[in-house]
């Protein structure tokens, strides 16, 4: 999978606002120049969660790009063809997906939603920390797993390891 090419992942959540792109974000920077990250939604927020951007901005990431949107974005014929697709959310892992191009590598990882954090604004920005940290730890395990250049099964199947290891 790995032959020079760019490897292009798409995390999908329901809302596309706080996990996806934070996964988004940390592929992006762990897998800088082999590795493309993008996120979107079943039912995307109108914005970007506000302490989503903060958490970036707290750990060093440029946001500027990041956006809420739709996953149609993802399956016309002018979209970039995904090698992996990983929904983030339980919602959007039962959620019929569209049909994509080239028959990706499709994986569920289940991190707790940050967004639904009731409470101080500590807690907030702890939930946040906590996913932006988990969602760095599996993207740097999916790197590490797609340049051992598994067969695709293998690949599926320790790529859905990685969220059972993670929480």
């Amino acid at each position: 999978m790995t032959s020079g090419k760019m490897i292009n992942v798409l995390f999908l959540c329901t809302g596309n606002s706080a996990r996806s792109i934070l996964c988004e974000t940390a592929l992006n920077c762990v897998g800088k120049g082999k590795f493309a990250g993008f996120s979107a939604g079943s039912q995307p927020k109108d914005e970007v969660h506000p302490m989503t951007l903060k958490t970036l901005e707290t750990f060093g990431i440029a946001a500027e790009d990041c956006r809420s949107k739709s996953w149609d974005e993802f399956s016309g014929a002018d979209a970039p063809i995904m090698d992996i697709v990983v929904t983030v959310c339980d919602n959007a892992a039962a959620e019929v997906c569209p049909v994509w191009p080239a028959s990706p590598v499709t994986v569920h990882w289940s991190i707790p939603d940050p967004a639904t954090v009731d409470g101080p604004s500590i807690a907030q920005e702890q939930a946040f920390e906590r996913a932006w940290r988990t969602a760095r730890q599996c993207v740097s395990e999916l790197v590490n797993t797609v340049n051992e250049e598994p067969t695709p099964a293998v690949l599926s199947q320790r790529l859905n390891a990685i969220s059972i290891d993670s929480n």
